[in-house]
């Protein structure tokens, strides 16, 4: 890997038809987004639920549009500001924080936490997964408890490790980007400054940092030793 790594928008997600592409328009790194995203909700967020809210679910009265076709099942909780596309479905007990855009088909399941988070058409978290300052690309699927990492404990923002060059992101909070068609095993964690190219598998139970090129599995082995009980 070399200093010509790309790590845009276009090299990690087809933003073809992407209902929100002027999102990504002219960045160098993907994860720029999440520094628009406050910004580009509060100009087009509107209040507006058109889908179906579940009795025994929160959604706040200003700040989230809920498109036709979506789903907010009970005991879910969701602020905004927040926009949820045609058929995402936010499943019972989800809490969905605000600054959170997804396209059409997501999933932000059973015990899901999303904050800050960009998830593009069919991305899915579905069960106890943290999705913080984070942006999951097309038919990404997290693991049932995966955690998207998104605070450096050192006091320092985040920094994306590519090779040999260490990329300062100048984000304070920044999780990772997943490239289109990304998958984690189950409770996988991934550090803050993770980058994923299109079509990486995470094992289960890995700890996973820096950037890591499309097509990479990223593997954990480990040793069994069955003994027999005494």
């Amino acid at each position: 890997m070399t200093s010509t790594t790309d790590l845009s928008p276009r090299a990690l997600f087809d933003l073809h038809g992407l209902e929100f592409v002027d999102l990504f328009d002219d960045l160098e790194f993907a994860w720029e987004a999440l520094r628009r995203l406050p910004d580009w909700l509060k100009a087009h967020v509107r209040s507006e639920i058109r889908g179906e809210v579940a009795e025994g679910a929160f959604v706040a009265k200003t700040g989230v549009f809920v498109a036709e076709g979506a789903v907010i099942e009970p005991t879910a909780y969701v602020t905004g500001p927040t926009i949820l596309g045609p058929g995402t479905v936010v499943r019972h007990g989800a809490y969905v924080r605000g600054n959170v855009l997804c396209g059409q088909r997501c999933v932000i399941g059973h015990t899901t936490e999303a904050k800050g988070a960009i998830l593009l058409d069919g991305a899915k978290a579905p069960h106890f997964a943290y999705v913080g300052d984070s942006i999951l690309g097309r038919d990404v699927n997290l693991g049932a408890g995966t955690k998207l990492s998104n605070l450096k404990m050192i006091g320092k923002t985040v920094t994306v490790r590519c090779g040999d060059r260490v990329i300062d992101t100048g984000l304070r909070k920044f999780g990772a980007v997943i490239g289109d068609g990304g998958e984690t095993g189950c409770n996988s964690v991934l550090s803050p400054g993770v980058v994923l190219g299109k079509g990486c598998l995470v094992y289960p139970c890995m700890h996973v940092r820096g950037y890591h090129p499309a097509g990479t599995i990223l593997k954990l082995r480990q040793r069994e030793e069955p003994v027999a009980r005494r």
